[in-house]
């Protein structure tokens, strides 16, 4: 029988697009599968230029943003090159988290292919799928992982567990191989909310005496990122708030709702209300019913409104959202009442709402990596020309290299493949045997060696 072997064919010296292949013996499984943030991409396809529906594989392919999966593509995406089409070759797929960069190409994927996620990121994906019309995920078996609960693939033992970052329910993965355990972190953080589930995956990941970590590093190597915790975010919101007589508008990550609950905490007891775009409450409303994530609800929670913006076409999902909305005209009325949470598409809504000069404006995320974040200086010119005055008050979604290098000691993996980071060399002298991955190079999990 085959040794088990790990191929890592994204998250290479990268941010994001992680596709990491795990095979022991007959038995194949992909971990994650979405774009980088890579600036290649936007040298052939950008605005409106974009991959084509009906073939879309094959035009990613053309400028090798995509790599070529024997056994992995649905034949439908594959469009004019129908011929490479082969029966799938996957066991599984299991999927980290919601991100895009790590659950964005799923639609490429054989329809035959079962994909275990945890039930949260389900939910967040069909939330996505309805309302962006760009996202979506494809037809596939789903199979919803349940924590500490193994999931067995042939030989493979799968074991899930939750992890805190800055979308909810993300999960780390410990897979028990015929040569010894695999440690997938995915994206995970140890100053969030969730902080004792990253430390629960952590201790049982040490447990196993792993011969193979893959730890992920957005935030290795040069970082002028403040570390704070959600706890710093809502102090700095309160003194912010306090000192400020009208409207406050916030900018964040759309599906950071640990984000979102400290915005709606903070309004309510500053004494204003907090209005999201009807995107956000759907999603509130998706999540709804689970005890350990208690969310404001739409339509229910006093503290809460929804923002109508100006548009000549409302979809389905919308209606039912924007009774007892408000708009630009009543925001500028009642500015000192509320905190405006504004998402990329909603900056034109400034032109109505007119907000006062030195109206503060808070950025509250950090990472250049988010895919709907604004690009700085577009960012810039808006502020600008409405005399906004910015604040950043941020808890990154990601361990800072401190916290990188404690957890390797901690865990004590055999070799150690740094992913999900431009910098794996600021790993070089962490606990473990140094093993910085190539792209499609396929790695002994037992030594950490390459295959030739």
């Amino acid at each position: 029988m085959r040794e088990p072997t790990l191929r890592f064919l994204g998250g290479v010296r990268e941010i994001g697009g992680n596709k990491i292949i795990l095979e022991d013996g007959p038995d194949r499984v992909l971990f994650d599968f979405g774009p980088a943030f890579d600036p290649k991409y936007e040298s052939f396809y950008v605005d409106f230029l974009k991959p084509r529906s009906t073939s879309p594989v094959r035009d990613l392919l053309e400028f090798e943003l995509l790599p070529w999966i024997d056994g992995l593509y649905a034949k439908e995406a594959l469009g004019g090159i129908e011929e490479r089409y082969t029966d799938p070759a996957f066991h599984a797929v299991f999927v980290s988290h919601a991100h895009a960069d790590h659950a964005g190409y799923l639609r490429f994927v054989d329809p035959a292919i079962p994909v275990y996620t945890s039930e949260g990121t389900r939910k967040i994906l069909v939330a996505n799928s309805t309302t962006g019309p760009t996202l979506k995920y494809g037809e596939h078996p789903w199979e919803l992982l349940r924590p500490g609960s193994p999931v067995k693939v042939g030989n493979l033992e799968i074991l899930p567990f939750p992890v805190d970052h800055s979308v909810p329910y993300a999960t780390g993965f410990v897979v028990r191989t015929s040569e010894g355990a695999v440690v997938y972190t995915g994206d995970f953080r140890e100053h969030g909310p969730r902080a004792a589930l990253t430390r629960t995956f952590l201790e049982a990941a040490k447990a196993e005496g792993p011969k193979a970590l893959l730890l992920e590093g957005t935030r290795a190597g040069p970082d002028p990122r403040k570390n704070l915790s959600e706890a710093g975010v809502r102090a700095a919101l309160d003194t912010l708030l306090a000192a400020t007589r009208g409207l406050a508008l916030v900018s964040c990550y759309p599906r950071d709702v640990d984000r979102i609950r400290t915005l709606h905490e903070a309004a309510r007891d500053s004494g204003r209300t907090l209005v999201v775009p009807a995107k956000t409450a759907f999603l509130l409303g998706a999540l709804k019913g689970d005890a350990s994530l208690p969310l404001p609800q739409p339509g229910v929670d006093p503290n809460l409104l929804v923002y109508e913006r100006s548009k000549k076409k409302l979809y389905n999902w919308e209606k039912p959202l924007l009774d007892g909305a408000v708009g630009a005209e009543e925001v500028r009325r009642r500015g000192r009442e509320l905190l405006l949470l504004l998402d990329l598409y909603q900056f034109p809504e400034l032109i109505d709402i007119r907000p006062e000069p030195g109206t503060p404006f808070v950025h509250s995320m950090s990472e250049p990596f988010s895919e709907e974040d604004v690009k700085d200086a577009v960012l810039k010119n808006w502020l600008g020309h409405f005399d906004l005055r910015p604040h950043q008050f941020h808890a990154s979604g990601h361990c800072s290299g401190p916290e990188l290098e404690a957890i390797c000691g901690e865990v004590g993996a055999t070799n150690l493949f740094p992913i999900h980071t431009e910098h794996p060399e600021a790993f070089h002298d962490f606990p473990g045997r140094f093993c910085p991955p190539e792209k499609g190079v396929t790695y002994r999990v037992s030594t950490g060696e390459a295959l030739t």
